[in-house]
C-alpha cells in the first residue's frame, strides 16, 4: 500500500472501538480474516458494518409479503372513515400546533 494511500486511510479512522472477546472468538475471527486476506481490523470493521447496516434496514424497511400487502394497499386505496377516537386525535393535535 503507498504511504499517500496509508496516510489517507488513517486519517479518516478517528474513534477506537474495543471489546472484550474469549480466545475462541478471537481464533475464529483471525482465521476468516486471513481467509479473506484482510487484516482483524478490517475483517471486524466490515463484518460489523454488514450486519449494521441490514440491521437498519430490517427496522426501517416494511416487507409485506401476500395477503398483508394486499391489506396494506386496500387500505391505502380505500381508507376507512374516521372513527369517534380518530376525529378526536386530529382535534388535539390542530390543537397543539395552535390552528
Amino acid at each position: 500500500m503507498s504511504l499517500a494511500l496509508k496516510t489517507a486511510k488513517s486519517s479518516a479512522r478517528r474513534e477506537r472501538l474495543e471489546a472484550r472477546i474469549t480466545t475462541d472468538q478471537k481464533r475464529l475471527f483471525v482465521r476468516a480474516a486471513n481467509l479473506r486476506g484482510t487484516s482483524l481490523t478490517d475483517f471486524v470493521v466490515a463484518s460489523t458494518q454488514r450486519i449494521a447496516r441490514e440491521t437498519i434496514k430490517d427496522f426501517e424497511v416494511l416487507t409485506l409479503r401476500d395477503e398483508a400487502r394486499e391489506a396494506f394497499v386496500k387500505s391505502l386505496l380505500n381508507p376507512p372513515r374516521p372513527n369517534r377516537a380518530a376525529r378526536r386525535a386530529a382535534a388535539r393535535y390542530k390543537t397543539f400546533l395552535g390552528r
